[in-house]
């Protein structure tokens, strides 16, 4: 591979093209100095006015004859592609590097492209326009996914009956009919919806990917709190390495929450949605001991294949499979 390269890199040095100017680029074969009539010292100023002077008096709207005009006419694009690069500094720059590096031809069509190809905005504000859209976004998603996790609890009957009841001990729901006269029905169930999700919202303990959003997970806000999270955590790590590794100190209940979560190959938000019971029984099983989770793993694994065996659709597959075999291809003509 080494070899192709330095092959390659002696044929540009080698082959290097007679002419010093980028035709595709710049003002071709001829001076964009001397078609404006100007020398390299020249302001912007100067550069102006000579560029005004000679197009007022080869405009191509001032021939008549056709082939006067088009002559005209392809002066007049030389004059000004070489006005546009002079009076640009950057550009500028790259044509006077051009006019005294003639021999890195290569370089030079590199520059130009560059120049050309560079994007016009500035890249500072397309990623903090990008960044603030993906924060927005953001922001509506997880809020519109902790609203249909409420309106989710608040049709499974068990909790809909959990928060009527709540609501009611805590004097919540209008039941006097003489309050409710000149409402319709349409306005009392909206009451009473808003009632329940009230209800719901305070004493629901949604957690995951449908828990409350905050501002942690703005990506703004992620972006500005990240070095001192990684502070945070460098220390974190340096405190486990001494107290567990080097001090052999037995863990606590977080450290062994931590622990499982690692084995089981959790999210911090999957492991927090599962519920109480299940974490006390991963304690109960003491699971941070890596052969304890190996065994529990085998028998979830063992318990998984025996119920998908007893699934009659995973059957069916099984004897489409037998029947026809992976991957077989059938061609028709009928």
């Amino acid at each position: 591979m080494m070899w192709r390269l330095l092959l390659i890199y002696s044929l540009c040095v080698v082959f290097q093209p007679a002419q010093g100017y980028v035709e595709d680029y710049y003002c071709g074969e001829n001076n964009c100095y001397d078609l404006l009539e100007v020398t390299r010292d020249v302001t912007k100023q100067d550069i102006k006015r000579a560029f005004r002077a000679i197009a007022s008096k080869t405009h191509p709207d001032k021939f008549l004859d056709p082939d006067e005009k088009k002559i005209a006419e392809e002066r007049f694009r030389k004059l000004s592609s070489a006005y546009d690069i002079l009076r640009d500094d950057e550009a500028r720059e790259d044509y006077d590097y051009m006019l005294d590096h003639p021999e890195q031809f290569y370089r030079n069509v590199y520059r130009a492209w560059r120049r050309r190809m560079a994007p016009k905005v500035d890249v500072r504000i397309v990623i903090a326009v990008t960044v603030t859209l993906i924060s927005l976004v953001q922001y509506y998603s997880g809020w519109t996914k902790y609203n249909e996790a409420l309106k989710y609890f608040s049709v499974v009957p068990k909790y809909r009956i959990q928060a009527i009841e709540l609501a009611r001990q805590e004097g919540l729901l209008v039941t006097d009919k003489k309050k409710l006269r000149g409402m319709t029905k349409d306005e009392i169930k909206e009451q009473e919806e808003q009632v329940i999700l009230h209800v719901i919202e305070r004493k629901m303990d949604i957690r995951g990917v449908y828990a409350k959003p905050t501002y942690r997970d703005i990506l703004w806000v992620q972006l500005v709190f990240l070095p001192y999270w990684i502070m945070q955590y460098i220390c974190w790590y340096m405190r486990w390495v001494w107290k567990f590794w080097i001090l052999k100190e037995e863990y606590g209940p977080e450290e062994k929450m931590y622990i499982m979560r690692k084995f089981m190959g959790y999210s911090h938000g999957q492991f927090e949605a599962l519920d109480e019971a299940v974490k006390d029984d991963y304690m109960n099983r003491e699971l941070w001991i890596r052969e304890n989770f190996d065994v529990w793993k085998a028998d979830q694994d063992m318990e998984a294949k025996a119920k998908l065996s007893q699934s009659g659709r995973y059957k069916a597959y099984r004897r489409y499979l037998k029947n026809n075999g992976p991957g077989r291809m059938y061609f028709d003509d009928s």
